[in-house]
Parts: structure tokens; C-alpha cells; sequence
């Protein structure tokens, strides 16, 4: 095995043939696996003929995990996550009565994946609720390891909410009910700013023109107004040569228009902006809990969950999943739309600089879309006949081209 590695100036050295972990998932996890990565390898053929591949490294977690281990994420997987560097991943049931509320929090803190990235595009031919939905084209990086997330909280009749309860009334005249459960927010500078930093880097990079801080600072002025203030403070010290405010781009638009606009908006108005001012945002960077709900509402002007791919971002590691659910009713049917783990595999060749296939890949997706070549999901809606999972991923790699023949 080839295992990716991170040199001294936390680079990656990826060789020629990485191993690259491979978590099939739960539920359809594993119909949507098979055909992404059969998608992946023709794309990487494509664009390398044979010069570079992928050697995927099978790894379990949730119900698989759990048969044979009696844990839905063992340590031996977790050691292998670790090995790989990067991963990619179906989507995993929650389990219940374990320690951990969800696999994918326990991964993201594990590996201190601390940027959960989501690109959204629209594909022509994909059924929409809103009737310009090609003016979307965003990238949000959420927060992904502090705010409500991090899962600091006690059930209202638990002692620690009663201890709780009677600390904040004792010791700063706060007085809740009898029966109220608590939670913590913490919102930190430190992950604030690596946060913003991340969408920063990406948006002047990808010469994107705006980075939008997104927050309920109005109300949460210690926690969401400071992740705004800290926002700011990053661009202004560190990237003051190629970034601008929005008032002082609209003081002066011709000569700071090269420059990437950072500007704020609160949260409620927002999802309003996304709707009615669509085309005036491209990079979001927000909270865990406001990225949970933007990322989730804005795929859903562009056709859902289905075609969404996202990533889970650290300094050294990587995971990209597929955003959905686990459709277990729809398990081993072999009718699950693959496209969100499809795309997030492009997005894993683009972060691992295999550019060219991952081009291949997106530009064959979006010619299926566009002759309506599509699943169940969204065959149902355009009263068009439906693909199987299987067969979709071979509809993808027919229109596969090489951009440089």
C-alpha cells in the first residue's frame, strides 16, 4: 500500500497509486459506493491512461461495523481513517444508546475536521422548486466541531441540569425552570478564525468574488456576533491585499473589484437572500448549526440531497461523504441516486490535485442531467423513465471525455 503522506510544511505528498479509504456506509450506502467508485476509477483512467490509480481501502463503521465488532466505529477503523489521510464515505445510520450521537460528529472530532464544505450548483434538467435555480452557485463552509454540535448538554431531570439550574441562579441571577434541559454553545476564536481563514484561502484561490459571514449576532452577541467580529479580523490582518469590505467596495467597486468582497449578513435574512438575491453570494462561511440548515435549504433550490456532494476538512485529514440519509428501505434495490457521492468524489481528485479527472466526472454528471438521464428520485418528477443506480453510473462514464483530446 501507498499511503498519502503530509511533509514538514503540512503538504501532501500523494503517490501515484494512494490508498484511500472507503467506508461503504448503511442502508443504500453500499449500492451508491460500488458506482461511485466504478464512476472514479473510469475518470482517473480517463484523464492518467493508467499513469496513476486509486487503491481503495476498504474500512467498516456503522451496522457492518457493528455485527462483527459490537461497535459501530471500532478503533481499528479509526486507525485506518488515520492511515489513509483521505477518505470517502456512504451515508451512516446514528446509533442509539452508545456514547456518541452521531458517527459522523465522533469522525469530525476525531480528526479535527473542522470545515464542512458544500459546494452547490444546479445541473440544467434537474427539477426545481424556484424558477431561477441556475443563479446558484455557492460553496458553504460550516464550522464543524464547536456550537450546539459539540453535544454539551443534560436532560432536564438529570442532576447535573439541576446543579446547572441552581449554579446560574445562585451566581448570575439566572433563572430558568424546573423542567428545562440545558445545552452550551461554545463558540471560540480560535476555531472561528482557522474556519473563515479556510473559506478565505478557498475563495481567493478559486477567484470566487465574495465571502459571506453568516450569524444570529443580533441576539447571540457573545458567541455568533463574535464568530462576525473574528471573521473580519481575519481578513483585514491577514489577507488585506486581497480582500475588501463590502462598503468599502461599494464606496469604490472599480478599484477593488479583483478583490474577494467579505460582508456579513444575519441568519433569518439570509435563507430570505438566498431566495430573492440569489446570485450576490458565492462562499459562505458560518457556524456548525446555521451551516447545517443553509447548506441543507440551498440544495434544495437546485434539487435536493440527492445531488449534493460535501467534504469534512481538516489541516491533515480528509472525509467526503455523501450529505443524505441512509434510505434503508431502499437498501440492496440497487434505485439510489448516486450523484452526491459521485460529485464527492470529484471533489476528493480535485483536493488531492487530480484536477482533470475530476473535471471529467463533473462534466459527464451534468450531461446526464441535461438529457435527463436520471434515478427514480427525480425520474418520478419529470415523468421521464428511470435509471438504476448502477445504470446511471454507467450512463456517466458513456459521456465521459478527456478535455485535453
Amino acid at each position: 500500500m501507498a499511503f498519502i503522506e503530509i511533509d514538514s510544511n503540512s503538504k501532501m505528498k500523494v503517490p501515484d497509486n494512494p490508498t484511500i479509504g472507503l467506508i461503504e456506509g448503511d442502508g443504500i450506502g453500499p449500492d451508491i459506493s460500488k458506482t461511485a467508485v466504478r464512476v472514479l476509477n473510469s475518470a482517473i483512467e480517463m484523464a492518467y491512461t493508467g499513469k496513476v490509480s486509486i487503491e481503495w481501502q476498504k474500512i467498516v463503521a456503522g451496522d457492518e461495523a457493528f455485527e462483527t465488532t459490537g461497535k459501530h466505529l471500532p478503533q481499528e477503523s479509526l486507525d485506518l481513517l488515520k492511515k489513509c489521510i483521505i477518505s470517502i464515505k456512504g451515508p451512516l445510520t446514528t446509533p442509539i444508546g452508545e456514547g456518541f450521537r452521531s458517527l459522523n460528529v465522533t469522525m469530525r472530532q476525531y480528526f479535527d475536521l473542522y470545515a464542512n464544505v458544500r459546494p452547490v450548483r444546479y445541473f440544467p434538467g434537474v427539477p426545481s422548486p424556484v424558477k431561477e435555480p441556475e443563479k446558484v452557485n455557492m460553496v458553504i463552509f460550516r464550522e464543524n466541531t464547536e456550537d450546539l454540535y459539540a453535544g454539551i448538554e443534560w436532560r432536564y431531570n438529570s442532576d447535573e441540569a439541576k446543579r446547572l439550574r441552581w449554579y446560574l441562579g445562585e451566581n448570575f441571577g439566572v433563572k430558568l425552570p424546573d423542567d428545562a434541559g440545558i445545552g452550551i454553545k461554545p463558540i471560540s476564536k480560535f476555531k472561528s478564525t482557522r474556519l473563515v481563514r479556510k473559506a478565505i484561502q478557498y475563495a481567493i484561490q478559486e477567484h470566487r468574488k465574495s465571502v459571506t459571514l453568516v450569524h444570529k449576532g443580533n441576539i447571540m452577541k457573545y458567541t455568533e456576533g463574535a464568530f462576525k467580529e473574528w471573521g473580519y479580523e481575519v481578513a483585514k490582518e491577514e489577507f488585506r491585499d486581497y480582500t475588501v469590505t463590502e462598503d468599502e467596495y461599494n464606496a469604490s467597486p472599480g478599484t477593488a473589484s479583483w478583490k474577494v468582497v467579505i460582508k456579513d449578513r444575519i441568519t433569518d435574512n439570509m435563507f430570505q437572500q438566498v431566495l430573492t438575491r440569489t446570485s450576490d453570494y458565492d462562499v459562505i462561511a458560518t457556524t456548525n448549526l446555521n451551516g447545517d440548515y443553509l447548506s441543507d435549504a440551498i440544495a434544495a433550490q437546485v434539487g435536493g440531497l440527492g445531488i449534493a456532494p460535501g467534504a469534512n476538512i481538516g489541516d491533515v485529514y480528509a472525509i467526503f461523504e455523501a450529505v443524505h440519509g441512509t434510505a434503508p428501505k431502499y437498501a440492496g434495490m440497487d434505485i439510489a441516486n448516486p450523484t452526491s457521492l459521485i460529485l464527492s468524489g470529484s471533489m476528493m481528485l480535485r483536493h488531492i490535485g487530480w484536477t482533470e479527472a475530476s473535471d471529467i466526472i463533473e462534466s459527464a454528471v451534468a450531461e446526464c442531467y441535461r438529457e435527463q438521464k436520471v434515478t427514480q428520485d427525480l425520474a418520478r418528477i419529470l415523468n421521464v423513465k428511470s435509471l438504476k443506480c448502477s445504470e446511471f453510473g454507467e450512463e456517466v462514464i458513456k459521456r465521459m471525455k478527456n478535455p485535453s483530446s
